[in-house]
């Protein structure tokens, strides 16, 4: 496992936006692409949110969070780092 994945989140989420951004890492976590998700400040704008993952399941994951944000239209809350 290597720290491979960063997503840049938007501080300021309406509730909506909240929810679907735990339904994203809690989906990460439940289909075993981590254990754990860290939150560091990046500003006062975004959080950057980085969790460790297996090398051969990166492009997957990658892909997974992708198609995530695009179907949930959360391209302006979350974009990977």
């Amino acid at each position: 496992m290597e720290k491979a994945i960063q997503l840049k989140v938007r501080k300021d989420l309406d509730a909506r936006q909240h929810h679907t951004i735990l339904k994203l890492k809690g989906s990460l976590i439940s289909k075993g692409y981590t254990e754990i998700i860290h939150i560091l400040d990046q500003d006062e704008e975004f959080h950057i949110n980085s969790f460790e993952t297996a090398v051969e399941k990166r492009n997957e994951v990658q892909q997974y969070i992708a198609a995530f944000i695009n179907s949930e239209n959360l391209s302006d809350t979350v974009s990977l780092k």
